[in-house]
């Protein structure tokens, strides 16, 4: 059957992406559907149960191969290493259906446009459209490119000029129209799934299936006892899975039906400013966003105004995050590309809220709708609850090929049991009796229920210690775990930062160090001015509220916050824009106040953030803060300090989280909206360094120290300072004092496609450089401990981690084997280094706050969110408790789960042994007593 595929056509859906799969393009036949009609009757229904169980086997035995182009049904294949198959019908969308059907012709201008998606999928002059639906996502035939693509999403490759031209003043009902028929609504409909149907699927499940034949078999030889067992065994078990499933259906139900049912202002070209109900979004609308708690109902592109967006139901942190609209550059580059690597600042994001939305040029926040439905990343994270990525793990592996040989050995004693039966004479219903019930000997069937039995028992005492689970099959993966993952900000270390000074500096070098604990406000100054304004606050219902950084930063000044007034524009300040000024008990401070004008948002890729503020009556100045190297280096080199590196590495190797505050004049005669972030992060002044305690959480060191004692690896991946890493590592235990740190630098080779490797002893700064020729190096000939294994600790940053990746891939894991600390790593970077981790075979946990952590905690074997919902989307587990004393909690529930099951499995596997042999010898003894009746007769 498999050379059939070479026969159909076949080509790759979502490629690339996590979810790719082949597609292979079918067409039914009559005769072939006759036949297994036919076959099913006859086969008293067993023959649509085997293919229930094997999807390919459906598609292969009524239809036959065709090109895509021509088939009606198409075959499903995932491209991971489980290759798992599905079949989807081809569905027809057709516009006559329309309620502008009459103006709708072949010839319309809405239909000749192929720029777009979804005019390429209208087969004309029928005007219909093919599509098929794959977990929750359509797919429409694009005629011009041959093949099915993701539907109810703006094109990637609309530039960001087309789409404040295109979409910038609405779609016409016309086109809302079109594009709501092909598109779907806009809805995540998550169905309570009643509990027959649940049923069914379990009861369907081939173990319970071969547990029924099994019952009927022992209840026909008068077996009642075992057989009422297993059967109250079996209907303990189902009830318990189809509870569970039923109760994680509901949860999840409840988490996403208030999305379906959110009022909206659209506004329609040629018809204005229109209300209209979430459900009837369609990609490209564009949305009026007024007033404050508004829950974004799609993904949409800001293009006009800004807004602040808690999105903690999407990432587990709940700390606002700033919006800005997206910049209409010429030029005819992808919009995603254009913004940089951070292109995410522009976007709203469905699930989250809008907390403040705040008008710009046109005196609205305007958005263009860029994903409906389940291509939304609120939908994507339900997606991945409901369609939940297959583990490949060991114990089941196993347990199937153990069943296997099981039943060849009872297929071999089957046969041997009927040819002595057959030899003795007996009646034919006997022989058949004795001959099948080797199989169920031999194959225990109650061996699922009890695989089951420890799962459900540790979640159910996770649950009482605040650790709740999505995914139950995953805790007997905890047993398994070897290397845990940690962020360290938020998780080994306090929310909380203590604010413990302030380095300045001027063109003489470093100052003397300010501290905060004599109770001295910072002296009046450029440096008080960026503390003051260069942050991502917002005033809230009269409350402060933000990034805890920003507001340790803020609250040191002893300045306030306020939003403008009306007549502030005769100081050069617009209305309602957030002004910082001095508190009434300040003394010489000359200016009112600074008025922040616009904002470059911190991002963790670009590791910075920059303000445009205006001091009341006073200069436009530009304000940068974010790590010290970033910003240095965005700095005139004459205002940075000699001894920079120097200091630095002081307050980092104690510690100290250090961040670093830089400013620069701006001409008044430019518009703040024409600035770009290239213009204005240039030819900067450095002006100090702000120094921040971040202490370690209690519970850290006791539990890192519990899991090294068990021969856990422990590794710290964090977005913070390389240095200051390295010193919470050895603080919390994670690397002990007398073992070394080795320094990993790689840098590639400025215009040429070379880089070279760099290794330093954290100690005595022993330096030993390599190209990247020398792949294969001893480490141990070059730095010994003595011969000691483990005695010493890689630590390198998200930079050299990426350029060793691409150039020095064959000694990656090597390093790997010991690398510890992995500091100024982007959320993408997290993602990749548990990959690598996992190619080595370990079972990777991973412990992080939810907010960079999403896509690591996806990744890794077990996801741990430190989160206060109860229910978060972000990983597998999470917990109340923020701290990462669930961690040996899990990995303790896991092992007991998995040990139960061992013992289960052993127990069941060998009572169907012992039944086995008894059954053999029953069946030797009658084959030497029937020589003797032969003779005797």
């Amino acid at each position: 059957m498999g050379d059939q595929f070479e026969k159909g056509q076949h080509a790759l859906l979502n490629e690339g992406e996590e979810n790719e799969m082949e597609i292979f393009g079918y067409r039914t036949q009559g005769c072939r559907k006759t036949l297994c009609l036919a076959g099913s009757i006859f086969s008293f229904g067993i023959l649509p149960l085997v293919f229930y169980w094997r999807p390919a086997w459906h598609v292969w035995a009524n239809c036959v191969p065709c090109s895509l182009q021509e088939a009606d049904v198409v075959l499903l294949k995932t491209t991971d290493e489980f290759q798992t198959y599905s079949w989807k019908k081809i569905m027809w969308i057709y516009l006559s259906s329309l309620n502008s059907a009459s103006g709708v012709t072949p010839d319309h201008p809405l239909i000749t446009d192929e720029e777009y998606i979804i005019n390429r999928a209208i087969r004309k002059p029928d005007l219909k459209v093919r599509c098929i639906k794959v977990q929750k996502i359509r797919y429409v035939w694009n005629n011009l490119e041959g093949q099915f693509q993701k539907i109810g999403c703006l094109e990637d490759w609309l530039s960001s000029t087309k789409i404040h031209l295109k979409f910038g003043s609405g779609l016409t009902k016309e086109e809302q129209e079109i594009r709501r028929l092909i598109c779907g609504p806009n809805t995540i409909d998550v169905e309570i799934t009643p509990i027959w149907k649940l049923l069914i699927k379990e009861v369907l499940n081939p173990f319970y299936i071969f547990q029924l034949f099994s019952v009927c078999l022992w209840f026909s030889e008068d077996y009642k006892e075992y057989a009422f067992a297993i059967i109250i065994m079996s209907i303990m078990s189902i009830a318990l899975t189809v509870y569970d499933l039923r109760e994680q259906s509901v949860k999840l139900h409840r988490l996403v039906e208030s999305h379906n049912s959110i009022t909206v202002s659209v506004f329609v070209r040629k018809a204005g400013v229109q209300e209209l109900e979430s459900r009837f979004l369609v990609p490209g609308d564009l949305l009026v966003l007024t007033g404050n708690k508004l829950q974004m109902p799609c993904d949409a592109i800001l293009i006009d105004g800004s807004c602040v967006v808690d999105e903690g139901m999407l990432t587990g942190e709940s700390i606002p995050v700033t919006k800005t609209p997206l910049p209409k550059l010429e030029s005819s580059e992808p919009w995603k590309t254009q913004s940089e690597a951070d292109y995410k600042r522009h976007v709203l994001f469905c699930g989250t809220e809008v907390i403040q939305a705040k008008g710009g040029c046109s005196g609205t926040v305007r958005a263009v709708v860029l994903q409906t439905g389940f291509n939304t990343a609120k939908g994507d994270l339900v997606r991945s609850i409901l369609y939940p990525k297959p583990m490949n793990f060991k114990l089941y592996r196993d347990a199937i090929r153990f069943l296997l040989c099981l039943v060849g050995t009872a297929t071999i004693g089957m046969i041997y049991t009927l040819c002595v039966y057959v030899l003795s004479g007996e009646p034919p219903e006997e022989i058949v009796k004795k001959a099948l019930d080797v199989i169920t000997i031999a194959v225990p069937p109650a061996l699922p229920a009890a695989l089951t039995t420890g799962i459900i028992y540790a979640q159910r005492r996770l649950k009482k210690r605040g650790i709740f689970c999505i995914s139950p099959q995953r805790i007997n993966v905890c047993g398994q775990l070897n290397l845990v993952c940690f962020d360290k900000t938020g998780t080994l270390t306090r929310d909380g930062l203590d604010l413990w000074g302030v380095l300045p500096c001027d063109r003489s070098g470093f100052q003397e160090v300010h501290s905060f604990a004599s109770g001295r406000s910072v002296p009046w100054g450029p440096l008080c001015a960026a503390m003051a304004s260069c942050h991502s606050l917002i005033l809230l219902d009269g409350t402060i509220q933000g990034d805890p950084l920003d507001l340790k930063m803020f609250e040191a000044t002893t300045w306030e916050m306020a939003i403008s007034e009306d007549d502030f524009h005769i100081k050069g300040v617009p209305a309602h824009a957030m002004v910082v000024k001095p508190c009434e008990t300040a003394s010489q401070v000359p200016v009112e106040g600074i008025a922040i004008l616009h904002q470059f948002p911190f991002s963790s890729a670009l590791q910075r953030m920059t303000v445009i503020a205006q001091e009341i009556g006073g200069d436009r100045l530009a304000f940068m803060k974010g790590a010290p190297e970033r910003v240095a280096s965005f700095c005139q080199p004459e205002t940075v300090p000699t001894s920079f590196a120097s200091e630095l590495q002081i307050y980092t190797t104690q510690g100290f989280r250090v961040i670093a505050l830089a400013y620069k004049k701006l001409e008044m005669d430019h518009h703040t909206t024409s600035l770009t972030r290239d213009k204005v992060e240039t030819d900067l002044i450095f002006l100090g360094l702000l120094i921040l305690e971040n202490r370690l959480k209690d519970e850290t060191k006791p539990v890192l120290e519990e899991l090294i004692s068990a021969r856990i690896r422990t590794v710290m991946v964090t977005g913070d300072n390389l240095q200051t890493a390295i010193t919470v590592a050895r603080k919390s235990g994670m690397v002990s004092e007398s073992q070394k740190v080795i320094l990993i630098e790689a840098n590639e080779t400025t215009g040429s496609s070379s880089a070279s490797i760099s290794w330093k002893l954290v100690e005595n700064k022993k330096h030993i450089s390599y190209s990247n020729q020398d792949n294969y190096i001893n480490i141990r000939e070059e730095v010994s401990d003595n011969g000691k294994e483990g005695s010493y600790h890689f630590a390198l940053s998200g930079k050299s981690f990426q350029v060793i990746s691409q150039h020095f891939s064959s000694l990656l894991p090597k390093i790997l084997i010991n690398g510890t600390i992995f500091a100024r790593m982007s959320p993408g970077q997290k993602s990749s280094l548990v990959e690598e981790f996992q190619k080595l075979d370990y079972f990777v946990g991973m412990c992080g706050d939810g907010a960079n952590d999403c896509g690591a905690l996806k990744m890794a074997h077990v996801g741990i969110s430190l989160s206060e919902q109860e229910a978060s989307v972000a990983s597998p587990f999470t917990s109340k408790t923020p701290n990462i004393e669930c961690v040996p909690h899990l990995i303790k529930e896991g092992r007991a789960a998995l040990v139960t099951s061992f013992c289960m499995f052993k127990y069941m596997a060998l009572y169907s042994m012992i039944q086995r042999q008894t059954a053999f010898q029953i069946t030797s003894f009658c084959s030497r007593i029937w020589p003797s009746q032969l003779l005797l007769a």
